[in-house]
C-alpha cells in the first residue's frame, strides 16, 4: 500500500494536540493548561513512583470475570501518539518494536528553533510521556507491587511516534501514521489527539481514516477537552463517520466537566485521575479524553479477540449497546453511555450493526477508590503541553462556570430521562 507523505508546506500544516486536561484547568487557563498537584502535594518524574493500589477505573470492573471472556490475545492495537517507551517493565512484552515507526520530521525543532534529537526509528522514544500512558491503559502487563494493569493485558501495541512535546505532528503525519498502522495489520487504532481550533483538516486525513475502516479496523479517537464553556463543536478525527469518539466520565458516570460534547460522541469512559505507565518505569495520574479513548480501544481489543469474525462496525455497536446510560438512547454528553467492559463481553449473543434505544437503564455505583498520590511537576507538564494547546485566542473559564455547566448538564440529562425536552 502506498503511504501518504507528510505535507511539508507550513501553510498547510495543522497542529495537533493530545487530548489531556489538568485539574487546574477547571479554575482558569489562558491558552495553556495550568499545572496540577496531587492531593498530598507530591509529584513524579520519569521514571515515576509505583502506584501500589488498584486505580478506580479498574475497581469498577470485575477483571477476573472479564478476562475469562477475553484478554485481547493476538489483537494488534496501533498507538499513534508521542511514542511508547518499551523499557517500562509492564510494556516490554506488549510492544511490537518491529512494527513501530517514528514519523517525526528529520529536521524537527523545539519551540526555540533548536534541532531536536529524532529518537528511535521504531517509535519507542517518548519524551512527552503521553503515548506511554495511552499504551499502558490498553495493554500494560500485570506486575508485582501494583494493582494497575491494562484492560487488554495480552494485546500487542504498535508504537507509532507521530507527535511530540514541541508540536511537530500535523494532520499529514497523522494520515501517514494511520496508513502505517494499516500496513502493520492493526486491528484497532487509538488516536488521542485532535486538530487545533477544531478546524477540519485537509482531505488526506479523512481518506486515511476511510482506508482503515475499509480494512475493518476499529478507529477510536478522543472527543477533546473544550467542554468547560458548554460549547458544542466537532473535533477531528473523532467526528469523522465511522470513528468511535470517546468522551470522558468521572467516578459517578457523569460527563467530566472538561469533556467535549456533541452528536458525534459515541461513548464515554473514565477520564479523571487516570493512573498509567510513564517512561522509564512507574506510574502517574492524569486527566483527559486522551486517556478515555485507550480505555475503549482496550475494550475493542477484548471484543475483537473473542469475536474475530465481527466487523469493525459490529464491535463498535456492541460497545455502544452495552454501555451504561441515564437515558434510553443517545445524548450529546456521553453518547450511548459509559462503557461497561463485562457487559460488552457477556451480553454478546447477537451481532448488531447499530445500537438501539432501550429502557431498563442501569447506573453503576461509584467505587471507593484509593487516593491517587501520583502527578507530574509543573515544569514537566508545561514542557509537555506548551505547543499542543489551541493556537490563538485566550480562553478564561472561572471555576463557577465549570461547575454551572456540570450542574446544567446533569439537570438536562435528568429531564431527558424523564421524557422532558432538553434545553
Amino acid at each position: 500500500m502506498t503511504r501518504t507523505p507528510p505535507n511539508s508546506a507550513r501553510g498547510h500544516r495543522r497542529a495537533l494536540r493530545p487530548a489531556v486536561v489538568t485539574a487546574a484547568a477547571a479554575l482558569a487557563f489562558v491558552g495553556l493548561p495550568l499545572p496540577t498537584a496531587t492531593a498530598d502535594g507530591s509529584s513524579c518524574s520519569y521514571p515515576g513512583e509505583v502506584y501500589t493500589g488498584r486505580p478506580w477505573a479498574l475497581q469498577r470492573v470485575l477483571l477476573d470475570e472479564l478476562w475469562k471472556q477475553s484478554t485481547g490475545k493476538g489483537v494488534r492495537v496501533a498507538v499513534i501518539d508521542s511514542g511508547v517507551d518499551a523499557r517500562h517493565p509492564q510494556l516490554r512484552k506488549a510492544v511490537d518494536t518491529r512494527a513501530g515507526a517514528n514519523l517525526l520530521p528529520k529536521d524537527a525543532e523545539d519551540a526555540g528553533g533548536n534541532p531536536l534529537e529524532r529518537g528511535k526509528e521504531d517509535g519507542t522514544t517518548d519524551t512527552a510521556g503521553h503515548g506511554t500512558k495511552v499504551a499502558g491503559i490498553i495493554a500494560a502487563r500485570p506486575a508485582k507491587g501494583t494493582g494497575f494493569v491494562g484492560l487488554a493485558p495480552d494485546a500487542v501495541i504498535i508504537p507509532i511516534q507521530q507527535n511530540d512535546a514541541d508540536g511537530n505532528g500535523n494532520a499529514a503525519t497523522l494520515a501517514q501514521a494511520i496508513r502505517h498502522a494499516i500496513d502493520q495489520d492493526a486491528d484497532v487504532i487509538n488516536i488521542s489527539q485532535d486538530t487545533a481550533e477544531a478546524v477540519e483538516p485537509e482531505p488526506e486525513l479523512r481518506q486515511a481514516v476511510d482506508a482503515a475502516l475499509a480494512e475493518e479496523i476499529v478507529v477510536v479517537a478522543s472527543a477533546g477537552n473544550d467542554g468547560l464553556g458548554g460549547n458544542v463543536k466537532k473535533t477531528y478525527p473523532a467526528s469523522y463517520p465511522g470513528v468511535l469518539a470517546v468522551a470522558a466520565s468521572d467516578r459517578n458516570n457523569e460527563r467530566a466537566p472538561f469533556s467535549q460534547s456533541g452528536e458525534f460522541v459515541g461513548v464515554a469512559a473514565p477520564g479523571v485521575d487516570i493512573v498509567s505507565t510513564v517512561p522509564g518505569g512507574g506510574h502517574c495520574a492524569d486527566h483527559g479524553t486522551s486517556f478515555s479513548a485507550p480505555y475503549v480501544a482496550g475494550l475493542a481489543a477484548l471484543v475483537k479477540a473473542k469475536h474475530g469474525d465481527w466487523t469493525a462496525r459490529e464491535i463498535v455497536a456492541q460497545i455502544q449497546q452495552t454501555a451504561e446510560r441515564s437515558v434510553a438512547g443517545h445524548d450529546r454528553l456521553v453518547g450511548w453511555g459509559v462503557v461497561d467492559p463485562v457487559r460488552a463481553l457477556t451480553e454478546d449473543d447477537v451481532r448488531i450493526e447499530e445500537p438501539v434505544a432501550h429502557e431498563g437503564v442501569t447506573r453503576a455505583e461509584a467505587p471507593t477508590p484509593a487516593e491517587v498520590h501520583l502527578g507530574e511537576s509543573p515544569q514537566q507538564r508545561t514542557a509537555r503541553l506548551a505547543t499542543y494547546v489551541v493556537v490563538g485566542g485566550v480562553v478564561l473559564v472561572a471555576a463557577t462556570s465549570g461547575g454551572a455547566v456540570a450542574v446544567r448538564d446533569s439537570r438536562r440529562r435528568r429531564r431527558v430521562g424523564q421524557g422532558a425536552p432538553a434545553r
